[in-house]
Protein backbone atom coordinates (compact mmCIF):
# COMPACT_ATOMS: atom_id res chain seq x y z
CA UNK A 1 0.00 0.00 0.00
CA UNK A 2 1.34 3.39 -0.96
CA UNK A 3 1.30 5.85 1.92
CA UNK A 4 0.73 9.57 1.57
CA UNK A 5 4.35 10.28 2.51
CA UNK A 6 5.85 7.95 -0.13
CA UNK A 7 6.78 9.32 -3.53
CA UNK A 8 5.14 7.74 -6.59
CA UNK A 9 7.18 5.07 -8.30
CA UNK A 10 6.22 3.21 -11.51
CA UNK A 11 7.38 -0.04 -9.91
CA UNK A 12 4.49 0.24 -7.45
CA UNK A 13 1.88 0.40 -10.20
CA UNK A 14 0.91 -3.11 -11.41
CA UNK A 15 -0.29 -1.66 -14.75
CA UNK A 16 3.11 -0.23 -15.64
CA UNK A 17 4.99 -3.54 -15.97
CA UNK A 18 5.41 -3.57 -19.75
CA UNK A 19 8.46 -1.99 -21.33
CA UNK A 20 9.78 -1.47 -24.84
CA UNK A 21 8.00 -3.00 -27.82
CA UNK A 22 5.44 -4.83 -25.68
CA UNK A 23 4.38 -1.54 -24.12
CA UNK A 24 3.99 0.00 -27.59
CA UNK A 25 2.02 -3.05 -28.75
CA UNK A 26 -0.36 -2.87 -25.79
CA UNK A 27 -0.74 0.89 -26.26
CA UNK A 28 -1.65 0.36 -29.93
CA UNK A 29 -4.11 -2.36 -28.95
CA UNK A 30 -5.73 -0.14 -26.30
CA UNK A 31 -5.92 2.78 -28.73
CA UNK A 32 -7.61 0.60 -31.34
CA UNK A 33 -10.09 -0.62 -28.70
CA UNK A 34 -10.85 3.00 -27.83
CA UNK A 35 -11.57 3.88 -31.45
CA UNK A 36 -13.78 0.81 -31.91
CA UNK A 37 -15.69 1.59 -28.73
CA UNK A 38 -16.15 5.25 -29.75
CA UNK A 39 -17.56 4.20 -33.13
CA UNK A 40 -19.92 1.67 -31.51
CA UNK A 41 -21.07 3.69 -28.51
CA UNK A 42 -20.68 7.42 -29.17
CA UNK A 43 -23.18 8.91 -31.62
CA UNK A 44 -21.40 12.30 -31.66
CA UNK A 45 -18.14 10.58 -32.64
CA UNK A 46 -19.95 8.71 -35.44
CA UNK A 47 -21.43 11.98 -36.71
CA UNK A 48 -18.03 13.65 -36.71
CA UNK A 49 -16.49 10.60 -38.35
CA UNK A 50 -19.13 10.87 -41.09
CA UNK A 51 -18.22 14.54 -41.52
CA UNK A 52 -14.56 13.50 -41.76
CA UNK A 53 -15.40 10.85 -44.38
CA UNK A 54 -17.09 13.53 -46.48
CA UNK A 55 -14.44 16.24 -46.07
CA UNK A 56 -11.19 14.24 -46.23
CA UNK A 57 -11.62 13.28 -49.91
CA UNK A 58 -12.26 16.96 -50.72
CA UNK A 59 -9.07 17.96 -48.93
CA UNK A 60 -7.13 15.41 -50.95
CA UNK A 61 -8.76 15.84 -54.36
CA UNK A 62 -9.29 19.60 -54.61
CA UNK A 63 -6.37 21.82 -55.69
CA UNK A 64 -5.02 22.91 -52.31
CA UNK A 65 -1.37 23.50 -51.46
CA UNK A 66 0.33 21.04 -49.12
CA UNK A 67 0.07 23.44 -46.18
CA UNK A 68 -3.62 24.12 -46.88
CA UNK A 69 -4.27 20.39 -47.14
CA UNK A 70 -2.50 19.85 -43.83
CA UNK A 71 -4.64 22.54 -42.18
CA UNK A 72 -7.84 21.06 -43.61
CA UNK A 73 -7.04 17.50 -42.53
CA UNK A 74 -5.59 18.65 -39.20
CA UNK A 75 -8.73 20.59 -38.34
CA UNK A 76 -10.84 17.47 -38.94
CA UNK A 77 -8.53 15.25 -36.90
CA UNK A 78 -8.56 17.84 -34.11
CA UNK A 79 -12.36 17.55 -33.89
CA UNK A 80 -12.10 13.77 -33.56
CA UNK A 81 -9.38 14.03 -30.91
CA UNK A 82 -11.34 16.54 -28.83
CA UNK A 83 -14.50 14.43 -29.13
CA UNK A 84 -12.60 11.39 -27.81
CA UNK A 85 -11.31 13.44 -24.88
CA UNK A 86 -14.81 14.77 -24.20
CA UNK A 87 -16.21 11.23 -24.25
CA UNK A 88 -13.52 10.10 -21.82
CA UNK A 89 -14.40 12.94 -19.43
CA UNK A 90 -18.08 12.01 -19.62
CA UNK A 91 -17.31 8.33 -19.03
CA UNK A 92 -15.15 9.13 -16.01
CA UNK A 93 -17.83 11.38 -14.52
CA UNK A 94 -20.51 8.75 -15.13
CA UNK A 95 -18.26 6.12 -13.53
CA UNK A 96 -18.10 8.21 -10.39
CA UNK A 97 -21.84 8.85 -10.17
CA UNK A 98 -24.96 9.49 -12.23
CA UNK A 99 -26.20 11.73 -9.44
CA UNK A 100 -26.47 15.38 -10.53
CA UNK A 101 -23.63 17.50 -9.17
CA UNK A 102 -22.41 20.98 -10.06
CA UNK A 103 -18.81 19.90 -10.62
CA UNK A 104 -19.87 16.95 -12.78
CA UNK A 105 -21.98 19.27 -14.91
CA UNK A 106 -19.11 21.76 -15.15
CA UNK A 107 -16.65 19.07 -16.27
CA UNK A 108 -19.08 17.81 -18.92
CA UNK A 109 -19.84 21.36 -20.07
CA UNK A 110 -16.11 22.11 -20.39
CA UNK A 111 -15.69 19.05 -22.58
CA UNK A 112 -18.68 20.03 -24.69
CA UNK A 113 -17.32 23.56 -25.07
CA UNK A 114 -13.98 22.14 -26.22
CA UNK A 115 -15.75 20.12 -28.93
CA UNK A 116 -17.71 23.20 -30.00
CA UNK A 117 -14.51 25.25 -30.29
CA UNK A 118 -12.80 22.49 -32.30
CA UNK A 119 -15.81 22.34 -34.65
CA UNK A 120 -15.80 26.13 -34.98
CA UNK A 121 -12.09 26.10 -35.79
CA UNK A 122 -12.63 23.34 -38.36
CA UNK A 123 -15.46 25.32 -39.98
CA UNK A 124 -13.35 28.49 -40.09
CA UNK A 125 -10.42 26.67 -41.69
CA UNK A 126 -12.67 25.06 -44.31
CA UNK A 127 -14.59 28.27 -45.06
CA UNK A 128 -11.41 30.34 -45.31
CA UNK A 129 -9.46 27.91 -47.50
CA UNK A 130 -12.49 26.84 -49.51
CA UNK A 131 -13.35 30.48 -50.17
CA UNK A 132 -9.76 31.18 -51.17
CA UNK A 133 -9.88 28.25 -53.62
CA UNK A 134 -13.15 29.51 -55.11
CA UNK A 135 -11.67 32.99 -55.59
CA UNK A 136 -8.66 31.46 -57.38
CA UNK A 137 -11.00 29.41 -59.61
CA UNK A 138 -13.45 32.29 -60.24
CA UNK A 139 -12.29 33.06 -63.84
CA UNK A 140 -13.13 29.48 -64.77
CA UNK A 141 -16.85 30.00 -64.12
Amino acid sequence: MMGADREYSPELNPHKGNRGLMRAWYALHNSWNGLVFAVREESAFRQELTLAACLLPLAVLLPFTSIERLLLVGSIVLVLIVELLNSSIEAAIDRISFEPHGLSKRAKDYGSAAVMLALLMCALVWITLGGKMLVRAWPLF
